[in-house]
């Protein structure tokens, strides 16, 4: 926000502004730029016409004697013909510089000597008005510079106002927190109000429809208002503040807006249907064309000002082109209203519309300031347009926006901030920022907060009232204390460190992507995943509309992005969390049900290509190799079932389960539906791990074995089973027996002379006991009793 250094001492006494602008920022109000406006104008003063002539040798120009304040007038020569012998103009002396680059000299002109040059608005910067000379007010002493004359001598702060802090959205704002620095008392502007005529209520009428959304809304009405344009100073004053001058009537609600704060709009009262205003939320499929031009369509959720036939204007956001000020303009209806932020912050957003007024409404306007605004500016249009005040005010009040008590123990400030805290500066700090002592007590005091101060709730609210106007700095530095104890590391935070270690040790790069995906990424994986993200309500884009259920989708985009790219040979993972829907009878209040995945995808060559290595593409068995290490860094014993869930390829994935039966996840090459919905080529492949299920199963402390004092025996075995029977399941009936201490199947053939339907596995086994040296009767007896189980159980036959 701009606020004017010459406005804001109109209110409170300033020091200089490099000193103002250190306090400001001191109290949390950074000064981001400061504009010190008229120094453009340097060398241009006023000067009074006392002669005028006939150029000798020219027709279309006159020679001047100008009074600039100096001991001798000046000859100056002039082609301008609006002025008369006695008016006060600009005059740039010798060595000025206007704004638009020119440089004044001393000059001969048709043979007669200059000395300087009497301006126009537009030279001068001020205007696009150039049909003759900038004619001052006949009082202005001569000599003055014109940025004096003009009030441009200025300084102007660019002020970042926090969200939090609406109530500084204006000079008054500004001005009560420099008094509390200052140790001053705030000057407000007094309204000067003169009503006459008739009442305003015999005028106009107000209702309220929607109290929720409007609290309360006043109106006045001014009857005989000549619309026109607004005085220089007035003009000068908005546009330094950046907002550009219209008419004398709306004029005046932006310069109260910017004075106290308040957003208010006027009506043309005789355009006002029936003479009557109701607040009222939008009706099904009813349309209103705002000021600036468009036909906006209106949801049942915005606050419409309407009169008896339609609306009018969108509340606390932007009026409507119906009922506005004009220039034929004879009868003015005032608003001045409070609005709820979260309506007022709906609407603007859901029409993309962003105007001062809802800047400060959506915020948190001053409920306190809707009376002593609308007086305000009702006697800023009077005096400026001519207009008489009708007698009182409209005031439809459907609720009191009521503001909060806080109680702050006397011994909190020194606990929160460190430092010794007198109540007498604690008293005197809240009391010079508007808040009202109420009740106290050898412990505690409540204080009564002003209704401008919308940020302030709770005991440590005031606490930092009162350090930030201590200043921060009187915080004193202390070292920290010794930690007496290092909190242990978690076993999440344990399981994530180790799976990125193992996943980048096999090659795999990480990859951070949103936590939203297009709902049409989802539904490829219907199959095997909740195919139905949460969708949001206010989406970033249509392409991050519903949360992922799963992190798998999002890689599958980073894969095909990167072949876009021609980068083929991709690895990346993700550890994030996935989003499902929440089971029904599910205890809490939370929309979805958060659970933490490791997902990863693999496409393209084994390794890269190079002189002794061809380049052989990645197989399942690549990934299953680089998921294995992930178990094995957990400390995870898992067992691996095919085929894996619908969004895989049946014939090559698999299911990944703890000892126990849990789920663990999937790995397999994509389904050729999959891959094409994501224009990627067949034969990628992609994981998924739930990382809860991995810490359920993991051992993250190893397990001290010692090293075997006693030799192991060593046998194969070749069996031929069904190619129903997996290895899995093979595998577990060897393990029954208790002298078998490792298992490892080192072949799997199928075809001839195998008869179809049927497979040859063959594994190793270690077999070896805790407390003896195993005989070879002894270890060919455990062997014959494991192929009389395998061929008992799965119907398994020795292959000799």
């Amino acid at each position: 926000m701009r606020i004017s250094l010459k406005w804001l001492s109109e209110y409170v006494d300033l020091p200089a502004p490099e000193e103002l602008a250190r306090r400001l920022t001191a109290v949390g109000f950074e000064i981001e730029a400061v504009e010190r406006t008229g120094a453009e104008l340097k060398g241009v003063v006023t000067a009074r016409i006392a002669a005028s002539e006939p150029h000798p040798n020219a027709e279309k120009l006159s020679v001047t004697r100008v009074d600039a304040g100096g001991a001798e007038p000046l000859q100056v020569v002039c082609g301008a013909k609006n002025y008369r012998v006695g008016d006060v103009v600009p005059l740039a002396t010798v060595g000025a510089e206007l704004p638009g680059g020119v440089k004044i000299t001393k000059a001969k002109l048709r043979g007669v000597e200059s000395f300087g040059m009497l301006c126009s608005a537009r030279e001068l910067g001020l205007s696009a008005d150039a049909s003759g000379l900038l004619i001052l007010p006949p009082g202005t002493v001569p000599g003055t510079p014109i940025g004096e004359a003009l009030g441009l001598d200025d300084v102007l702060f660019e002020v970042n106002v926090t969200p939090n802090r609406p109530d500084a959205l204006s000079h008054v704002g500004i001005a009560r927190e420099v008094a509390a620095l200052l140790g001053q008392k705030v000057k407000l502007p007094k309204p000067g109000l003169v009503e006459g005529g008739g009442a305003a209520a015999d005028a106009v009428k107000v209702r309220i429809e929607a109290p929720d959304k409007c609290a309360r809304y006043a109106a006045r009405v001014v009857e005989g208002v000549k619309i026109g344009p607004s005085p220089a100073w007035l003009a000068r004053r908005l546009e330094s503040c950046g907002i550009r001058s219209i008419s004398n009537v709306v004029d005046a609600t932006n310069y109260v807006l910017l004075e106290l704060g308040h957003p208010l709009h006027a009506f043309d009262l005789d355009e006002v249907a029936g003479h009557e205003i109701v607040v009222r939320t939008a009706r099904p499929g009813e349309r209103i064309t705002t000021l600036d031009g468009k036909e906006r369509a209106l949801e049942p959720d915005d606050l419409l000002i309407a009169d008896r036939d339609r609306g009018s204007a969108l509340a606390g956001v932007m009026g409507g082109g119906d009922s506005e000020i004009s220039a034929g303009t004879t009868r003015v209806l005032l608003e001045s209203a409070w609005f709820a932020p979260s309506g007022v912050r709906r609407t603007s957003r859901r029409h993309g519309l962003k105007s001062e007024a809802s800047y400060r409404f959506e915020r948190g306007a001053d409920p306190g300031m809707v009376i002593p605004a609308l007086d305000r500016c009702a006697a800023l249009i009077a005096g400026l347009s001519g207009g008489t005040v009708r007698a009182g005010v409209v005031d439809a009040q459907a609720r009191k926006v009521a503001s909060p008590e806080v109680r702050m123990r006397w011994d909190r400030p020194a606990q929160v901030l460190g430092m010794p805290v007198s109540r007498e500066d604690a008293r005197r700090i809240l009391l010079s920022l508007g808040f009202e002592e109420r009740a106290s007590d050898g412990d505690a005091v409540s204080f009564g907060v002003p209704s401008w101060r919308v940020d302030v709730a709770i005991e440590e609210d005031l606490v930092e009232e009162i350090v930030r106007t201590l200043g921060y700095d009187a915080i004193p530095e202390t070292l920290p204390g010794p930690a007496v104890r290092t909190p242990a590391e978690s076993a999440e935070a344990q399981a994530v460190a180790r799976a990125r270690a193992a996943l980048e040790a096999a090659g795999f790069s990480e990859a951070v992507n949103f936590s939203f995906v297009a709902a049409r990424d989802l539904e490829p994986l219907a199959a095997g995943l909740a195919a139905d993200g949460i969708a949001l309500r206010n989406p970033i884009s249509a392409d991050l509309a519903v949360m992922r259920t799963s992190l798998v989708p999002s890689l599958l985009r980073n894969a095909a992005h990167n072949r876009r790219q021609r980068v083929e040979d991709v690895r990346l993972y993700e550890i994030a969390r996935a989003y499902g829907p929440r089971a029904a009878g599910t205890a809490g209040d939370a929309p979805s049900h958060e659970a933490t995945e490791v997902a990863g995808v693999l496409l393209g060559r084994r390794s890269p290509v190079g002189w002794a290595v061809g380049g052989d593409v990645a197989d399942f068995h690549d990934a299953k190799a680089a998921v294995q290490g992930l178990l094995e860094a957990l400390g995870v014993e898992a067992s691996w079932s095919a085929p894996g869930p619908g969004w895989l390829h049946p014939r090559t994935s698999a299911a990944l389960r703890a000892p126990g039966g849990a789920a663990l996840g999937e790995l397999g090459e994509l389904h050729p539906r999959v891959a094409e919905a994501f224009e990627l080529p067949r034969g990628v492949l992609a994981f998924r791990l739930s990382l809860d299920a991995l810490l359920a199963a993991a051992r993250l402390v190893p397990q001290y074995r010692p090293i075997p004092r006693l030799p192991a025996v060593l046998r194969d075995v070749a069996v031929v089973v069904e190619d129903a029977v997996t290895a899995a399941a093979v595998e577990a009936l060897v393990r029954e027996e208790p002298l078998v201490e490792a298992v490892i199947l080192f072949d799997v053939y199928k075809g001839a002379p195998l008869p179809p339907g049927r497979k040859n596995l063959a594994l190793a086994i270690t077999y070896r006991a805790p407390d003896r040296t195993l005989t070879d009767a002894e270890a060919d007896a455990a062997h014959g009793r494991i192929v009389a189980r395998l061929r008992e159980r799965v119907g398994a036959e020795l292959r000799g």
